[in-house]
C-alpha cells in the first residue's frame, strides 16, 4: 500500500487488487493489466493544463 498522487481533483471509483500480488504489472502493462485506479474527474476541465504524452516526453529530456 502506498500513496498515489493524481494531479487532477478525483473521486476513485475503483481499484486494482491484482496489482497487490503482481506489482509489475504496473510497469510491464500499464494500459492492460496493468493499471492501478479508475477515477471520476471532479472536474474535467482540470486535464486542459495537463502536458500531452510529448511534450511530457520533451520536458524529461531537456
Amino acid at each position: 500500500v502506498s500513496d498515489l498522487f493524481l494531479p487532477v481533483a478525483a473521486t476513485i471509483l475503483s481499484v486494482n487488487e491484482a496489482i497487490d500480488a503482481s506489482p509489475e504489472l504496473v510497469n510491464s502493462d500499464p494500459y492492460g493489466e496493468g493499471w492501478i485506479v479508475r477515477i471520476k474527474l471532479n472536474n474535467a476541465a482540470d486535464v486542459d493544463a495537463l502536458l500531452s504524452a510529448d511534450l511530457y516526453k520533451e520536458e524529461i529530456n531537456a
